[in-house]
């Protein structure tokens, strides 16, 4: 049984910076591609960052140039750090494992709260 639990998250004032943890068991993590999603109150969840398991990794557009992906196989975790952050950035961060397989798992969430 594969499990996420994610970590990190809570209150920073606006150009602070959060760094985001996701732990994984129950799966080959080194092989699986990571992503963190995100969404705000009354709005879709929408990627964030994802690192593929060749460290490939890939941005949306708001976040380029303050948010950095990472992945450390030894430990199954994936990390994102959060520079610069903007009240825009506040929402519940959801991590994500694509398995091998195709099958994709999600975490609980954390919440990020970006205050002006």
């Amino acid at each position: 049984q594969v499990q996420l639990v994610e970590s990190g998250g809570g209150l920073v004032q606006a150009g602070g910076s959060l760094r985001l943890s996701c732990a994984a068991s129950g799966s080959t993590f080194s092989l699986a591609d990571m992503g963190w999603y995100r969404q705000a109150p009354g709005k879709q969840r929408e990627l964030v960052a994802r690192i593929t398991n060749r460290s490939t990794t890939n941005y949306a557009d708001s976040v380029k140039g303050r948010f950095t992906i990472t992945r450390n196989n030894a430990k199954n975790t994936v990390y994102l750090q959060m520079n610069g952050q903007k009240p825009d950035d506040t929402a519940g961060y959801y991590c994500k494992l694509k398995s091998m397989f195709g099958y994709e798992y999600w975490g609980q969430g954390t919440q990020v709260t970006v205050s002006s």
